[in-house]
């Protein structure tokens, strides 16, 4: 399998967020052979991380720093410009250049800072003339609203990733209040159904057994495309015309927006993992409503039920944001007995960071230790949500991925500690044998 010299930061942005070393382990991990990539927020930003990467070694730029920012929150934005100022302090001779959403929404502030070299747009990243014709400008952003498509490009493999990632869609054209994404991303705008099959069918032939489709909005996927297919239609293409892939996931969904082919996948296709991940922000319909989010908390709980329905052993993760302006402690129980009531397993939850050009950032603010404290109950309800879940697999066997440092993931992205030297990416039949230190332990067969 190849490889791919990037590591990412956790972020609050819409999709899962990635508990993976900092700066620091990354820039040690990598070495200095090669341009670098020091990536922060989510799935997305990995994928382009990798394009980045082969478009920088192209275009001979060896001693490169890129730093792939994320702007959902200003703490976001605070450990980049920190991961900037320890990169130059480690690497005197090196070129860095800072690109992604913080980059694009407010180039200004990192303009300012002596020790980069270039700041550049999201849209201008992706572009393979960017790197082999490098502006002499040190400032190169352009209106990201304008741009109508997503740059097209080709990646075989990622190292430290058992799993591959596909772009397949970029940028929102919805206007929740306390995100700025859309103004770092631009609308949205999808990935042609045929390259997308091409870059999946790639991916396969160099070993990956799984691959994640991504993208900042995935169920907003089509509309701009001929045809107008929708996100569902798409996958039951890809999946036909590369019957050799094994193992599907998707990246965050808008609960609301899931299509009626995305329905008979959920429920029919054995390849399409048995876990789905949620944008469900909040439980409760007021603070849903202030969010200018487009579900009710019925919603997501009909959701999960029809989810249950056409496939029982399904398992959710949701984003969650604890202490949104104006919430209540009423509101605030009624997000935290959602979780129970939908069954939720894998929380991503996140104290509200406001973020200026925001209307919720306009609103009257939660206190901060209020946040801090509601989003520590909801981890510690989502802790046990995933023992339960860690129990009740207990004594089956299935397929595991392995990656890294013998841990490996079930079908619904519960982690393992296998007991013998698996590979990176490979597929392996585990029995689970029981729960230790917050991981299933599993019998290599």
């Amino acid at each position: 399998m190849d490889e791919l010299k990037i590591i990412t930061r956790p972020s609050e942005h819409r999709e899962e967020a990635l508990e993976l070393p900092d700066a620091e382990t990354q820039l040690a991990q990598q070495g200095n052979d090669g341009p670098r990539v020091v990536t922060f927020g989510c799935r997305l930003n990995i994928y382009e991380s990798e394009v980045m990467k082969a478009h920088a070694a192209k275009a001979g730029l060896s001693d490169a720093i890129i730093i792939n920012t994320c702007a959902v929150t200003s703490e976001a934005e605070r450990q980049a410009r920190q991961a900037i100022r320890r990169a130059r302090r480690e690497n005197p001779d090196a070129k860095i250049i800072v690109t992604g959403c913080a980059a694009q929404v407010n180039p200004k502030s990192f303009s300012d800072m002596p020790e980069v070299n270039q700041v550049m747009g999201n849209d201008l990243k992706l572009k393979e003339e960017s790197w082999l014709q490098p502006s002499t400008e040190r400032v190169v952003v352009n209106d990201i609203m304008s741009v109508k498509e997503t740059a097209r490009h080709m990646i075989s493999g990622f190292e430290s990733h058992a799993r591959a990632f596909v772009q397949v869609q970029n940028g929102c054209d919805h206007r929740c209040t306390f995100c700025i994404i859309p103004y770092g991303r631009g609308n949205s705008r999808s990935v042609p159904m045929g390259e997308i099959v091409e870059q999946v069918r790639r991916l396969v032939e160099h070993g990956y057994h799984e691959v994640v489709l991504t993208g900042v909005d995935i169920t907003s996927y089509g509309p701009d495309l001929p045809g107008q297919p929708r996100l569902g239609q798409m996958i039951r293409r890809m999946l036909a015309l590369v019957p050799d892939l094994k193992r599907l996931r998707l990246s965050s969904l808008d609960p609301v927006e899931i299509d009626d082919d995305l329905w008979r996948l959920i429920g029919e296709e054995e390849r399409f993992m048995p876990h789905l991940h949620l944008s469900m922000q909040a439980g409760d319909d007021m603070v849903l409503k202030r969010m200018k989010r487009r579900h009710l908390r019925p919603d997501l709980i009909a959701v999960c039920e029809k989810a249950r329905a056409l496939r029982p052993d399904i398992v959710f993760g949701a984003d969650i944001i604890a202490g949104f302006p104006t919430e209540t402690d009423e509101m605030f129980e009624n997000t935290f007995n959602a979780v129970r009531e939908c069954d939720l397993t894998f929380l991503h939850v996140f104290p509200y960071s406001p973020r200026p050009g925001t209307p919720a950032a306009r609103m009257p603010q939660v206190d901060g230790g209020l946040r801090k404290e509601r989003a520590k109950r909801l981890r510690d309800l989502g802790a046990q949500q995933v023992e339960k879940h860690m129990q009740g697999i207990i004594g089956r066997e299935m397929m595991a991925l392995a990656e890294k440092n013998n841990r490996a993931r079930t079908p619904y992205f519960s982690e393992v500690a296998l007991d013998a030297d698996t590979p990176a990416g490979a597929l392996v039949r585990v029995k689970l044998e029981g729960v230790e230190g917050g991981l299933l332990k599993g019998k290599v067969l």
